[in-house]
């Protein structure tokens, strides 16, 4: 399939700046692939659609406060400093990504905080707008980590134009967050509320979590017609055999596996044995997935409203039928449904 299959008109106005007002009241389309019909619904009539012995896999990683703003030793002109990994703890290595990446040059000193509390030097050039920095800090590991997230502020995309609020911290975080480590968060994550979460498992579903540390790779956009030629960045991901036993148990019982999230999807479907079951995993993830392809995992899943080319909807479009989907993301701007990761959800079963 070719990139430009993948386009559809999406309106400026239907891009969500904010959350809806409790997270489990946005709004839920839901696609049935066996009927092709689709149906209007609210986040919370989730529950009618699972029972008993059912399964969701949710991707468990936490956003960290990644977007720092400091400023140019002698020039003390303002840099974004958007941190993406930590390179090695022992010595203050991290990669990032610096804007304008013009004016920064190895060993180059930047200054963060009102009092220059922190410094980092630039060590390394990595690519245009990527860096290698060494934060200079004597203190603690601890204590280290501690200032940078007191002087980063929550990653929101860029497409968000508004200041970072208070409620963003919250909002911008799923309930299921636990492991640190995302520059981005896992959006349909985003829709379930404790109360939800509490009312299905009531109803006997299972939650079980896998960590996939969500880069901005993500969200890099397809630059190739050809999408066999494009690359993903490698995100670093964990499957325990806990989640790996619950999930082949209900494969088993041929029960609903749900997939949250296009993150938690590609995760689940890196890695899969020979006998179409899920392993345990520990390392990196770099797949791609677009039609056509065969899942072995979930046969359901959740997920939010994306970018037109986007290599987020190309997996959407494997799992829910490529006319199906482009036809329901039609369906979905006439509608005025909201977009990308402050809007509504979908869900295909």
């Amino acid at each position: 399939m070719k990139l430009s299959q993948f386009n559809f008109n999406l309106p400026k106005e239907l891009i969500a700046e904010t959350p809806s007002k409790n997270r489990d009241e946005s709004r839920l389309m839901v696609l049935n692939r066996k009927t092709k019909k689709i149906e209007h619904k609210m986040f919370k009539d989730l529950l009618n659609y699972f029972d008993d012995g059912d399964v969701m896999i949710t991707n468990n990683t936490k956003v960290f406060p990644a977007r720092m703003y400091g400023n140019k030793e002698k020039t003390g002109a303002k840099i974004e400093v958007f941190l993406l990994r930590e390179l090695n703890r022992e010595s203050r290595l991290w990669d990032v990504l610096v804007d304008p990446a013009r004016k920064i040059r190895i060993g180059n000193k930047l200054y963060f905080g009102d009092d220059d509390s922190l410094v980092a030097e630039v060590i390394d050039n990595t690519t245009s707008r990527g860096r290698t920095l060494r934060f200079l800090y004597d203190g603690p590991y601890e204590q280290f980590k501690a200032t940078i997230e007191s002087l980063g502020e929550t990653p929101l995309p860029k497409y968000i134009k508004r200041k970072v609020t208070p409620e963003d911290v919250d909002r911008f975080q799923t309930v299921f967050a636990e492991h640190e480590g995302a520059v981005a968060a896992p959006t349909a994550g985003l829709h379930f509320s404790k109360e939800l979460v509490k009312r299905l498992e009531l109803k006997g579903i299972d939650f079980c979590p896998i960590t996939l540390h969500v880069g901005l790779g993500t969200f890099r956009p397809v630059e190739v017609e050809d999408l066999t030629k494009h690359k993903m960045d490698s995100e670093q991901m964990w499957i325990t055999q806990s989640t790996v036993d619950i999930v082949n148990a209900a494969k088993a019982n041929k029960k609903k596996i749900c997939a949250v999230g296009t993150t938690t999807m590609r995760g689940i479907e890196t890695s899969v044995s020979t006998l179409g079951t899920l392993k345990p995993f520990e390392g990196w993830t770099n797949k791609f997935i677009f039609p056509p392809y065969d899942f072995s995992i979930a046969n359901s899943m959740i997920t939010n409203f994306h970018m037109p080319e986007s290599t987020l909807l190309m997996m959407i479009c494997a799992f829910g039928d490529f006319e199906f989907v482009m036809d329901a993301y039609r369906t979905a701007v006439k509608e005025k449904y909201r977009f990308l990761s402050y809007g509504d959800a979908m869900l295909i079963l």
